[in-house]
């Protein structure tokens, strides 16, 4: 059997690989970008354009949906009901297909031939080729992270409280706005910050239903597929650091440390 300290060092030292391989392909880029190309970046009108759409798109997908899915993530919770397993592998499902097919099967439901699409652009809210259609896209694959995330934290909260206070007269509403959501609210946050983490990713679908405007994943596809590394690799480094900045600022704000774990999906 392996002494206590020999095992501290083997997992001390694949941990340390697993550090790397995390960290080196970011560091790499950041370096390889000299402060020249970082100015031009930050100066360049189409790059600033595509990453304010980015955090915006993907913010307002979160706001909407979000509301919208707190509420079920309750259930899956607090209730039983026959197809329970099925309706959470389902939660998980923009997780597991690609991003690409989840692109075509929204274009199926918002494209112009559809009703909602007819109903948008009748609005002048036209989903194909504009934002709305890049805030559904990035809701789609990003809505897992808050769903998992806030079920876990309803779970955590003692049924007995709840029992309790129904008991006392409060009605469910005030339970669940008092008692339930209060004391879910740390899990309920970290799963809103991943949700909006992981729309501002999203290229698979997004491209589908919205080449332009350019989110800034599709700018950087666009301008590496049309002149190359060099070219795609500052507006890359300047998305990122953008991106860690704001993220570590909202992990701070829904008082959880940037290094804790993170809600699987």
């Amino acid at each position: 059997m392996l002494n206590n300290w020999k095992v501290s060092l083997v997992f001390l030292f694949v941990s340390g690989l697993v550090l790397l391989f995390i960290v080196a392909p970011l560091a790499g880029m950041f370096l390889q970008t000299t402060g020249a190309q970082y100015a031009a970046t930050v100066s360049d009108e189409e790059v600033m354009r595509s990453i304010r759409l980015t955090l915006v798109s993907s913010l307002v997908g979160v706001i909407i949906f979000g509301i919208l899915a707190i509420p079920l993530a309750y259930v899956l919770a607090r209730r039983k009901f026959p197809g329970k397993g099925l309706v959470n592998g389902l939660v998980d499902l923009p997780v597991v297909i690609p991003h690409s097919a989840a692109g075509i099967a929204l274009l199926g439901v918002i494209s112009r031939n559809t009703w909602i699409g007819q109903a948008g652009e009748a609005a002048g809210i036209p989903f194909v080729g504009g934002m709305a259609g890049i805030v559904v896209a990035m809701a789609f694959v990003s809505i897992p992270y808050l769903i998992n995330a806030a079920r876990d934290g309803f779970e955590a909260v003692p049924e007995k409280l709840e029992k309790a206070a129904l008991n006392l007269g409060a009605s469910p509403w005030r339970v669940f706005f008092t008692i339930s959501l209060p004391l879910a609210k740390r899990h309920v946050l970290t799963g809103l910050t991943m949700m909006w983490a992981r729309g501002l990713s999203e290229f698979g679908a997004v491209v589908i239903i919205a080449y332009h405007p350019m989110v800034t994943p599709v700018l950087i596809w666009e301008r590496f597929a049309s002149f190359g590394l060099a070219y795609a690799r500052p507006a890359a480094a300047v998305f990122v650091i953008i991106c860690l900045v704001v993220f570590v600022l909202m992990r701070l704000l829904s008082g959880k440390p940037p290094a804790s774990r993170h809600t699987e999906g």
